[in-house]
């Protein structure tokens, strides 16, 4: 999946565009009891609920793409076969088959890593994929029917205690705590929308908080091969470097924002030469980023190895493990050192400067002219006397001698 493919998708959650069919869901307690259902022809929705199923929809595709939204794989075992079973058989149903929603609630339930109370709303939508020319015009006919099924899990949460006006009443007095449903924080998309079309082979999920992705629920729930967001990728790979540098180097910190800094400069030219092709987190990348940082061949083979284990066939994209503001940091940290020592040295030459006799004379000739350099007594008073030639000049306090006085 890509951006756009995600934006096609939410430009359609507007009034005069959404074509959901089906509204389904049910509410869960902090004990993992279902405590009511939803079962709501979607376009039949009061305008003001209308509105809001449509807002949580539009959340539950939101954030970055390889971070807040991962497109997922099916398991390659007998369980991932069963799940895309299950999950074509849930989208071809249009939410219409209490059994089947009751045994994804059940899973849902188990798996799901919330202490709280949530709702879990699902969306059922036939969409008429337009045929867009390469101008990307489109035409008045039809590529194929994306059919798919949307989930958000959303926390409810108790609105927090606090003073109020009792209209009623004309008093100021505690008011009444309700339960709010927010933002969802998990959520996923089947089939997947790729290229405009249904992708049948993976799903997309959605995390709100990106440090959290919850890996259990990708593989029992979904049945899908868990994957790390890109904010896990850069955590785990800066934890293998903390670990591995710091078993020989006293300063690390430094050490690691030079290589993140070596891995963000081969991203960048990367780009000059090849736009659209991602730099991976290869053996031979990061042996590259941690060249010239006065690290042992076993450190980096270390390192190299602790990475082949940690992400596997699926090397991370390098732009993922780079700390944009850790960089910028180091960046003026190096500059203000640099700041720092022509200061230092400045005010070294000024106080070895001041330090000199205030009467003392200080000549510099070349090598050449030294033998002819005499002590003469003139006026009474002993003076160098250095002889110039016609071709020769002197400069004295940075102005030139010309046999004139000053």
């Amino acid at each position: 999946m890509q951006k756009k493919d995600i934006l096609e998708l939410k430009r359609r959650f507007k009034k005069d565009a959404c074509t959901f069919t089906k509204l389904r869901g049910c509410y869960v307690d902090n004990q993992k009891n279902i405590l009511l259902h939803i079962d709501e022809t979607f376009l039949n929705l009061e305008e003001d609920e209308f509105y809001k199923y449509l807002e949580i929809a539009k959340k539950a595709l939101s954030g970055t793409i390889g971070n807040n939204l991962l497109e997922l794989s099916f398991r390659r075992d007998e369980a991932g076969e069963e799940a895309q079973k299950f999950f074509l058989a849930l989208r071809d149903s249009a939410l219409k088959q209490d059994g089947l929603l009751d045994l994804l609630y059940e899973r849902i339930i188990r798996e799901y890593d919330f202490a709280g109370n949530y709702l879990i709303l699902l969306f059922h939508d036939a969409y008429d994929v337009i045929t867009k020319t390469t101008d990307n015009n489109k035409l008045d006919e039809s590529e194929e029917v994306y059919e798919y099924v949307l989930c958000a899990i959303c926390p409810v949460e108790l609105t927090k205690a606090g003073l109020g006006y009792h209209k009623d009443k004309n008093i100021i007095a505690p008011r009444i705590r309700d339960w709010v449903v927010s933002v969802p924080e998990t959520g996923f998309l089947f089939p997947a929308f790729s290229d405009r079309s249904s992708d049948v082979n993976a799903m997309g999920y959605y995390v709100k908080d990106a440090k959290k992705a919850q890996p259990a629920f990708m593989q029992e729930v979904l049945g899908c091969e868990a994957k790390r967001t890109a904010a896990e990728e850069k955590k785990t790979f800066h934890g293998i470097l903390k670990d591995v540098i710091s078993e020989e180097v006293e300063d690390a910190k430094t050490v690691i924002l030079d290589i993140q800094q070596d891995l963000n400069d081969m991203v960048e030219e990367h780009k000059n030469v090849f736009e659209n092709e991602p730099v991976l987190l290869t053996p031979p990348a990061i042996r590259e980023a941690m060249a010239e940082k006065g690290l042992s061949e076993e450190v980096i083979s270390k390192v190299e190895e602790i990475c082949e284990e940690a992400f596997g066939d699926t090397p991370p994209l390098a732009e993922n493990l780079i700390d944009s503001k850790a960089l910028q940091t180091h960046a003026a940290a190096k500059k203000a050192n640099v700041l720092a020592l022509e200061v230092e040295s400045l005010k070294q030459k000024l106080e070895e400067k001041e330090a000199l006799p205030e009467k003392e004379v200080i000549l510099q000739v070349s090598a050449e002219k030294l033998p002819a350099i005499q002590t003469e007594f003139i006026n009474g008073k002993k003076c160098i006397v250095i002889p110039l030639e016609e071709d020769e000049h002197a400069t004295i306090n940075g102005k030139h001698w010309d046999n004139a006085p000053f």
